[in-house]
């Protein structure tokens, strides 16, 4: 098991810190998974970020796209990520939840790909949420619980 995340990454190119351009992604295709999941677009939902978000169902199937290409042939899921509360870092709930989660939803349904919903699991609770934005230990543990049990759940069924 492997984490490769990188804090303030977008799926959008256009930003100053795309995680296709990050060492964590490079690491994450040598990694060879049998499992990925892509937890992004939280920092898209930032004001300067925002401003491509017409790009985002296109650089987000760049990204797919090289995940697919990995020799491992992992399984994929797309994880709609945690709410956005009150923040002082200017991510808005609004574009997160207006326009990015219905891309990623989009995205899911054409490409066929398992989708997490960890923005349901975390909606009613913004004491998990130390600055609106990171989770808390006890916020980290809930998207840990809802990937775990979605994984379990798409291993049962196939």
């Amino acid at each position: 098991m492997g984490n490769f995340g990188s804090g303030g990454a977008t799926v959008l190119l256009d930003t100053d810190k795309p995680y296709m351009d990050q060492v964590e992604f490079v690491r994450a295709k040598n990694f060879p998974p049998d499992i990925v999941i892509i937890m992004l677009g939280t920092n898209d939902a930032r004001t300067d970020n925002f401003k491509s978000i017409e790009n985002f169902v296109s650089d987000y199937m760049k990204l797919i796209n090289e995940i697919q290409a990995l020799e491992s042939n992992p399984k994929i899921f797309l994880a709609k990520p945690p709410p956005l509360f009150d923040n002082e870092l200017d991510l808005k709930s609004e574009n997160l939840l207006d326009e990015i989660i219905p891309r990623i939803e989009q995205i899911a349904n054409e490409e066929g790909l398992p989708v997490i919903d960890v923005y349901s699991a975390l909606e009613n609770h913004p004491e998990y949420f130390w600055d609106g934005v990171h989770p808390s230990s006890d916020g980290a543990a809930v998207i840990a619980n809802t990937v775990y049990a979605a994984i379990i759940l798409s291993t049962e069924s196939s």
